[in-house]
């Protein structure tokens, strides 16, 4: 006579279940007191081993460099808790500021009040804007919204270069170039090519005011082609527009 089974779910204080078979003839009174026994026995090999299981867990957990903040929950990789570790890494992989090593190009340029023309003539020249501090300001802040500040910062640091002439001071800030701007490992990379960044390389043996200059060009076009059409029809630009041709004309 064949054996019907089913299953039976023994529920735990600690709300592991154990799912074991249970002879279907046991339910029905059959198979007497060794089926019964049967069942005992395994029901009390599965307790024992899902205790000896939680045990070690509890260890691991309790361990020293094991524990986790109470406010962290296990699965931050994927950035959808607000647990201590994600904020940790929301404020280090944050880009609304940038920090650089050239001190000199963190702080907004000191520049006079643009008139109503100039602003107006930067919509049709753009290296007319790249050439005053007014028109570089408003277009970094507006980089500064599309992530691609460092483009901007960049081509400022290179501009820089280009002063020095103690041969020193060009190796150190050629230095401090390729670190935040150039190496694979800044978070403020520029997008450039590989016959670019060949070039870098060789001139990094003999650094001179002028060794990024193929680098530049390369970043410049890219903000004069894809940035600054953006940036005319940008809120940033168009406000200030707005504001100039509206006191403009109330006078």
């Amino acid at each position: 006579m064949a054996v019907e089974c089913s299953r039976r779910c023994i529920q735990r204080r600690d709300r592991l279940c154990v799912s074991v078979p249970v002879c279907a003839c046991v339910t029905r009174g059959g198979c007497g007191a060794e089926a019964a026994s049967h069942l005992g026995t395994e029901v009390a090999e599965m307790r024992k081993r899902q205790q000896s299981q939680n045990e070690g867990t509890s260890a691991v957990s309790q361990a020293p460099g094991n524990q986790r903040p109470n406010n962290t929950c296990c699965f931050c990789w994927c950035c959808c808790c607000s647990c201590s570790w994600n904020e940790d890494r929301g404020d280090s992989s944050g880009r609304t500021t940038h920090t650089t090593k050239l001190e000199s190009i963190q702080v907004i340029e000191e520049c006079q009040n643009p008139t109503a023309d100039e602003i107006l003539s930067w919509a049709q020249n753009f290296d007319k804007m790249m050439k005053t501090p007014a028109g570089r300001n408003l277009f970094r802040e507006f980089l500064r919204t599309e992530y691609s500040e460092e483009n901007l910062l960049f081509w400022l640091a290179c501009e820089d270069l280009k002063k020095e002439q103690n041969k020193k001071v060009i190796e150190e800030k050629a230095k401090l170039i390729y670190e935040d701007y150039i190496s694979i490992l800044s978070p403020k990379e520029v997008s450039l090519d590989s016959r670019v960044r060949e070039v870098i390389n060789r001139n990094l043996l003999d650094p001179s005011p002028h060794m990024y200059e193929d680098a530049q060009l390369q970043i410049y076009t890219l903000m004069h082609r894809d940035s600054f059409p953006r940036f005319l029809n940008s809120q940033i630009y168009k406000s200030v527009v707005e504001n100039i041709t509206g006191s403009t004309s109330e006078t």
